[in-house]
Protein backbone atom coordinates (compact mmCIF):
# COMPACT_ATOMS: atom_id res chain seq x y z
CA UNK A 1 0.00 0.00 0.00
CA UNK A 2 1.22 3.60 -0.61
CA UNK A 3 0.45 4.46 3.26
CA UNK A 4 1.03 2.61 6.18
CA UNK A 5 -2.05 0.29 6.69
CA UNK A 6 -4.14 1.17 9.76
CA UNK A 7 -4.26 -2.75 10.75
CA UNK A 8 -1.93 -5.81 10.68
CA UNK A 9 -5.04 -7.99 10.33
CA UNK A 10 -8.62 -7.66 10.75
CA UNK A 11 -10.56 -10.36 11.54
CA UNK A 12 -14.24 -10.86 10.06
CA UNK A 13 -16.18 -12.31 12.84
CA UNK A 14 -16.45 -12.71 16.60
CA UNK A 15 -17.17 -15.88 17.14
CA UNK A 16 -15.28 -18.27 18.97
CA UNK A 17 -13.12 -18.95 15.86
CA UNK A 18 -12.60 -14.69 15.35
CA UNK A 19 -12.00 -14.24 19.40
CA UNK A 20 -9.54 -17.11 19.63
CA UNK A 21 -7.47 -15.75 16.67
CA UNK A 22 -7.56 -12.01 17.71
CA UNK A 23 -6.54 -13.52 20.96
CA UNK A 24 -3.41 -14.90 19.54
CA UNK A 25 -2.52 -11.81 17.26
CA UNK A 26 -3.64 -9.62 20.30
CA UNK A 27 -0.45 -11.19 22.67
CA UNK A 28 1.14 -11.10 19.75
CA UNK A 29 1.04 -7.81 20.18
CA UNK A 30 -0.65 -6.89 16.60
CA UNK A 31 -2.56 -4.44 15.74
CA UNK A 32 -5.81 -6.02 14.84
CA UNK A 33 -9.68 -5.44 14.12
CA UNK A 34 -12.37 -7.65 15.15
CA UNK A 35 -15.75 -6.71 13.49
CA UNK A 36 -18.19 -8.42 15.37
CA UNK A 37 -21.75 -9.00 13.03
CA UNK A 38 -23.23 -10.73 16.57
CA UNK A 39 -24.59 -13.64 14.91
CA UNK A 40 -22.87 -17.04 15.95
CA UNK A 41 -24.40 -20.54 14.37
CA UNK A 42 -24.76 -21.82 17.77
CA UNK A 43 -26.36 -18.36 19.43
CA UNK A 44 -29.69 -20.48 19.50
CA UNK A 45 -28.46 -23.10 21.76
CA UNK A 46 -28.65 -23.66 25.30
CA UNK A 47 -25.19 -24.74 25.81
CA UNK A 48 -22.14 -25.68 24.43
CA UNK A 49 -21.65 -29.41 25.02
CA UNK A 50 -17.99 -31.10 25.32
CA UNK A 51 -15.87 -27.94 25.47
CA UNK A 52 -13.00 -28.42 28.14
CA UNK A 53 -13.97 -25.99 30.94
CA UNK A 54 -17.21 -24.35 29.68
CA UNK A 55 -19.31 -27.62 28.96
CA UNK A 56 -22.46 -26.26 29.20
CA UNK A 57 -22.06 -22.66 29.85
CA UNK A 58 -24.06 -20.97 26.89
CA UNK A 59 -22.19 -19.39 23.96
CA UNK A 60 -23.42 -15.58 24.87
CA UNK A 61 -21.30 -16.02 27.84
CA UNK A 62 -18.46 -17.87 26.50
CA UNK A 63 -18.39 -15.08 23.68
CA UNK A 64 -18.38 -11.99 26.12
CA UNK A 65 -15.86 -13.84 28.43
CA UNK A 66 -13.71 -13.65 25.20
CA UNK A 67 -14.02 -9.70 24.37
CA UNK A 68 -13.48 -9.45 28.16
CA UNK A 69 -10.13 -11.46 27.73
CA UNK A 70 -9.42 -9.28 24.34
CA UNK A 71 -10.12 -5.86 26.16
CA UNK A 72 -6.72 -6.50 28.19
CA UNK A 73 -4.38 -6.01 24.76
CA UNK A 74 -4.01 -2.83 23.65
CA UNK A 75 -3.68 -3.67 19.84
CA UNK A 76 -6.86 -4.98 19.90
CA UNK A 77 -10.10 -3.30 18.61
CA UNK A 78 -13.52 -4.83 18.33
CA UNK A 79 -16.36 -3.26 16.78
CA UNK A 80 -20.07 -4.32 16.29
CA UNK A 81 -20.48 -4.18 12.75
CA UNK A 82 -20.62 -6.28 9.44
CA UNK A 83 -17.79 -6.19 7.06
CA UNK A 84 -20.53 -5.36 3.90
CA UNK A 85 -17.42 -5.48 0.75
CA UNK A 86 -13.83 -5.57 0.51
CA UNK A 87 -10.90 -5.34 -2.33
CA UNK A 88 -7.03 -6.20 -2.56
CA UNK A 89 -5.62 -3.19 -2.76
CA UNK A 90 -1.67 -2.60 -3.47
CA UNK A 91 -0.20 -5.31 -1.66
CA UNK A 92 -3.16 -5.28 1.28
CA UNK A 93 -6.48 -4.74 1.16
CA UNK A 94 -9.36 -2.14 2.10
CA UNK A 95 -12.70 -3.42 3.50
CA UNK A 96 -16.25 -1.45 4.32
CA UNK A 97 -17.48 -1.92 7.42
CA UNK A 98 -20.40 -1.16 8.12
CA UNK A 99 -20.38 0.39 12.10
CA UNK A 100 -23.54 0.93 13.68
CA UNK A 101 -22.06 3.57 15.68
CA UNK A 102 -20.27 5.38 12.67
CA UNK A 103 -22.98 6.43 10.94
CA UNK A 104 -22.20 4.36 7.23
CA UNK A 105 -19.55 2.11 5.82
CA UNK A 106 -16.11 3.15 6.95
CA UNK A 107 -12.64 1.98 4.59
CA UNK A 108 -10.49 0.32 6.95
CA UNK A 109 -7.02 -1.14 5.48
CA UNK A 110 -5.40 -4.01 6.46
CA UNK A 111 -2.54 -6.06 5.72
CA UNK A 112 -3.83 -9.32 6.48
CA UNK A 113 -7.49 -10.78 6.21
CA UNK A 114 -8.86 -13.36 8.44
CA UNK A 115 -12.36 -14.78 7.70
CA UNK A 116 -14.13 -16.31 10.40
CA UNK A 117 -17.96 -15.22 8.99
CA UNK A 118 -19.38 -18.34 10.35
CA UNK A 119 -21.91 -20.26 8.18
CA UNK A 120 -25.32 -20.73 8.66
CA UNK A 121 -27.12 -23.79 9.15
CA UNK A 122 -29.79 -24.65 6.17
CA UNK A 123 -32.45 -27.14 7.80
CA UNK A 124 -35.18 -28.90 6.24
CA UNK A 125 -38.30 -26.85 6.11
CA UNK A 126 -41.26 -28.43 7.91
CA UNK A 127 -43.80 -26.77 10.25
CA UNK A 128 -42.79 -26.35 13.82
CA UNK A 129 -38.77 -27.26 13.51
CA UNK A 130 -37.39 -23.71 13.18
CA UNK A 131 -38.74 -22.70 16.86
CA UNK A 132 -37.67 -25.55 18.25
CA UNK A 133 -33.84 -25.13 16.89
CA UNK A 134 -31.69 -24.87 19.74
CA UNK A 135 -34.12 -26.45 22.27
CA UNK A 136 -35.37 -29.86 21.26
CA UNK A 137 -34.09 -29.94 17.92
CA UNK A 138 -30.31 -30.02 17.38
CA UNK A 139 -27.70 -31.00 14.52
CA UNK A 140 -24.77 -32.37 16.56
CA UNK A 141 -25.31 -35.56 18.81
CA UNK A 142 -21.95 -34.81 20.76
CA UNK A 143 -23.00 -31.44 20.94
CA UNK A 144 -26.13 -31.91 22.81
CA UNK A 145 -26.97 -35.72 23.05
CA UNK A 146 -26.37 -36.01 26.55
CA UNK A 147 -29.27 -33.39 27.20
CA UNK A 148 -31.68 -35.68 25.82
CA UNK A 149 -29.70 -39.24 27.40
CA UNK A 150 -32.29 -41.96 27.75
CA UNK A 151 -35.57 -40.08 26.58
CA UNK A 152 -37.44 -40.79 23.03
CA UNK A 153 -35.59 -39.57 20.05
CA UNK A 154 -35.47 -39.38 16.64
CA UNK A 155 -33.75 -38.92 13.25
CA UNK A 156 -34.97 -36.95 10.65
CA UNK A 157 -32.87 -37.74 7.48
CA UNK A 158 -33.16 -39.43 3.97
CA UNK A 159 -29.86 -39.55 2.81
CA UNK A 160 -27.19 -42.64 2.14
CA UNK A 161 -26.18 -41.28 5.89
CA UNK A 162 -29.32 -41.88 7.58
CA UNK A 163 -28.33 -45.35 9.18
CA UNK A 164 -25.23 -44.23 10.18
CA UNK A 165 -26.82 -40.78 12.36
CA UNK A 166 -29.72 -43.21 13.41
CA UNK A 167 -27.17 -45.60 14.98
CA UNK A 168 -24.79 -42.95 16.09
CA UNK A 169 -27.92 -41.30 17.98
CA UNK A 170 -28.00 -44.96 19.99
CA UNK A 171 -25.31 -43.82 22.31
CA UNK A 172 -28.01 -41.66 23.87
CA UNK A 173 -30.64 -43.34 23.84
CA UNK A 174 -32.65 -46.67 23.41
CA UNK A 175 -35.55 -45.79 21.83
CA UNK A 176 -34.45 -43.91 18.46
CA UNK A 177 -36.91 -43.91 15.48
CA UNK A 178 -35.32 -42.87 11.70
CA UNK A 179 -38.07 -40.84 10.08
CA UNK A 180 -37.50 -40.68 6.16
CA UNK A 181 -40.10 -38.54 5.22
CA UNK A 182 -40.87 -41.15 2.55
CA UNK A 183 -39.54 -44.24 1.17
CA UNK A 184 -36.62 -44.53 2.89
CA UNK A 185 -33.56 -45.32 0.38
CA UNK A 186 -31.94 -47.69 3.14
CA UNK A 187 -30.60 -51.26 1.37
CA UNK A 188 -31.07 -54.59 2.61
CA UNK A 189 -27.76 -54.33 5.32
CA UNK A 190 -28.37 -51.03 6.40
CA UNK A 191 -32.29 -52.18 7.65
CA UNK A 192 -30.79 -55.34 9.10
CA UNK A 193 -28.49 -52.64 11.11
CA UNK A 194 -31.44 -51.04 12.18
CA UNK A 195 -33.71 -53.70 13.36
CA UNK A 196 -30.56 -55.09 15.18
CA UNK A 197 -29.56 -51.97 17.32
CA UNK A 198 -33.69 -51.40 17.99
CA UNK A 199 -34.14 -48.68 15.44
CA UNK A 200 -37.50 -48.11 13.84
CA UNK A 201 -37.94 -47.03 10.23
CA UNK A 202 -40.42 -44.41 10.35
CA UNK A 203 -41.68 -44.02 6.55
CA UNK A 204 -44.82 -41.70 6.46
CA UNK A 205 -44.40 -38.40 4.96
CA UNK A 206 -44.35 -35.81 7.64
CA UNK A 207 -47.09 -32.84 8.66
CA UNK A 208 -44.68 -31.37 11.35
CA UNK A 209 -43.53 -31.10 14.80
CA UNK A 210 -45.84 -30.64 17.62
CA UNK A 211 -44.76 -28.82 21.00
CA UNK A 212 -45.61 -27.73 24.13
CA UNK A 213 -43.99 -24.87 26.55
CA UNK A 214 -41.91 -24.95 23.68
CA UNK A 215 -40.48 -27.84 23.50
CA UNK A 216 -41.00 -31.25 21.24
CA UNK A 217 -44.15 -33.47 22.26
CA UNK A 218 -44.94 -35.18 19.00
CA UNK A 219 -44.02 -35.93 15.39
CA UNK A 220 -47.33 -35.20 13.40
CA UNK A 221 -47.80 -37.15 9.94
CA UNK A 222 -49.92 -36.48 7.09
CA UNK A 223 -51.44 -39.83 8.00
CA UNK A 224 -52.36 -41.90 11.13
CA UNK A 225 -51.14 -41.22 14.90
CA UNK A 226 -48.54 -38.90 15.75
CA UNK A 227 -45.40 -39.89 17.27
CA UNK A 228 -44.49 -38.82 20.99
CA UNK A 229 -40.62 -37.60 20.58
CA UNK A 230 -38.61 -35.73 23.22
CA UNK A 231 -35.71 -34.60 20.79
CA UNK A 232 -34.93 -34.91 17.40
CA UNK A 233 -31.70 -34.79 15.53
CA UNK A 234 -31.68 -33.00 11.90
CA UNK A 235 -28.72 -33.11 9.16
CA UNK A 236 -28.95 -29.02 8.61
CA UNK A 237 -26.14 -28.21 5.99
CA UNK A 238 -24.12 -25.41 6.43
CA UNK A 239 -23.84 -22.50 4.11
CA UNK A 240 -21.70 -19.22 3.78
CA UNK A 241 -23.61 -16.03 5.00
CA UNK A 242 -21.11 -13.69 3.37
CA UNK A 243 -19.84 -13.20 0.06
CA UNK A 244 -16.62 -11.54 1.33
CA UNK A 245 -15.00 -14.59 0.64
CA UNK A 246 -15.25 -14.31 -2.99
CA UNK A 247 -14.83 -10.19 -3.24
CA UNK A 248 -11.48 -11.42 -2.28
CA UNK A 249 -10.37 -13.99 -4.61
CA UNK A 250 -10.66 -16.85 -2.54
CA UNK A 251 -12.38 -19.93 -3.75
CA UNK A 252 -14.90 -22.26 -2.21
CA UNK A 253 -14.36 -26.09 -2.02
CA UNK A 254 -17.02 -29.00 -4.03
CA UNK A 255 -19.92 -28.98 -2.43
CA UNK A 256 -19.89 -31.66 0.63
CA UNK A 257 -23.07 -33.22 2.67
CA UNK A 258 -21.29 -31.20 5.50
CA UNK A 259 -21.31 -27.89 3.33
CA UNK A 260 -22.33 -26.61 0.13
CA UNK A 261 -20.10 -24.16 -0.35
CA UNK A 262 -17.45 -23.98 2.17
CA UNK A 263 -13.85 -21.66 1.94
CA UNK A 264 -10.61 -23.86 0.87
CA UNK A 265 -7.91 -23.55 2.71
CA UNK A 266 -4.85 -25.18 3.17
CA UNK A 267 -2.84 -26.67 6.31
CA UNK A 268 -1.92 -22.94 7.41
CA UNK A 269 -5.12 -21.85 7.11
CA UNK A 270 -4.70 -19.80 3.84
CA UNK A 271 -7.20 -19.60 1.33
CA UNK A 272 -6.33 -19.30 -2.04
CA UNK A 273 -6.43 -15.16 -2.06
CA UNK A 274 -2.90 -14.32 -1.13
CA UNK A 275 -3.15 -12.79 2.15
CA UNK A 276 -6.91 -14.09 3.15
CA UNK A 277 -7.13 -16.78 5.84
CA UNK A 278 -9.95 -18.45 7.45
CA UNK A 279 -11.15 -20.89 10.01
CA UNK A 280 -13.88 -22.01 11.76
CA UNK A 281 -17.77 -22.99 10.72
CA UNK A 282 -16.42 -21.47 6.95
CA UNK A 283 -14.06 -23.94 6.20
CA UNK A 284 -16.48 -26.60 6.43
CA UNK A 285 -14.52 -28.78 9.34
CA UNK A 286 -17.43 -30.80 12.04
CA UNK A 287 -18.56 -27.38 13.73
CA UNK A 288 -17.79 -28.36 16.97
CA UNK A 289 -16.51 -25.33 19.31
CA UNK A 290 -13.38 -26.94 20.19
CA UNK A 291 -12.26 -27.38 16.91
CA UNK A 292 -13.07 -23.78 15.71
CA UNK A 293 -11.60 -22.40 19.03
CA UNK A 294 -8.18 -24.63 18.16
CA UNK A 295 -8.52 -23.39 14.25
CA UNK A 296 -8.97 -19.51 15.20
CA UNK A 297 -5.80 -20.15 17.46
CA UNK A 298 -3.97 -22.06 14.58
CA UNK A 299 -5.10 -19.32 12.17
CA UNK A 300 -3.97 -16.94 14.26
CA UNK A 301 -0.40 -17.97 14.61
CA UNK A 302 -0.18 -18.28 10.96
CA UNK A 303 -1.08 -14.83 10.18
CA UNK A 304 1.61 -13.62 12.61
CA UNK A 305 4.47 -16.40 10.90
CA UNK A 306 3.59 -14.46 7.64
CA UNK A 307 3.67 -11.00 8.61
CA UNK A 308 6.97 -11.72 10.66
CA UNK A 309 8.03 -13.25 7.00
CA UNK A 310 7.01 -10.84 4.85
CA UNK A 311 9.01 -7.52 7.57
CA UNK A 312 12.49 -9.52 7.40
CA UNK A 313 12.24 -11.61 4.01
CA UNK A 314 12.07 -14.99 5.61
CA UNK A 315 10.30 -17.83 3.78
CA UNK A 316 6.37 -18.43 5.03
CA UNK A 317 5.52 -21.27 5.61
CA UNK A 318 8.71 -21.51 8.08
CA UNK A 319 11.47 -23.60 7.07
CA UNK A 320 10.75 -24.30 3.24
Amino acid sequence: MNETPDWDCIVVGGGAAGLSAALVLGRARRRTLVVDAGRPSNRHAHGIGGLLGHDGRPPAELYAHGREELARYPSVVLRVGEVVGGEPLDGGFVLRVEDTSAGGPQRERTRRVLLATGMDYQPPELPGLAELVGRSVFFCPFCHGWEFRDRPLAVLNASPFAAHLALLLRNWSDDVVLLTDGPAPLDAADRERLSAAGVRIEERQLAGLVARDGELREVAFAEGEPLPRAGLLVHAGLRQRSTLAAQLGATAAEPTPMATDAVTVDGMSRTTAPGVFAAGDVVGRPPLVANVIAGGASAGAMVVQSLVAEEHGLPFPPGR
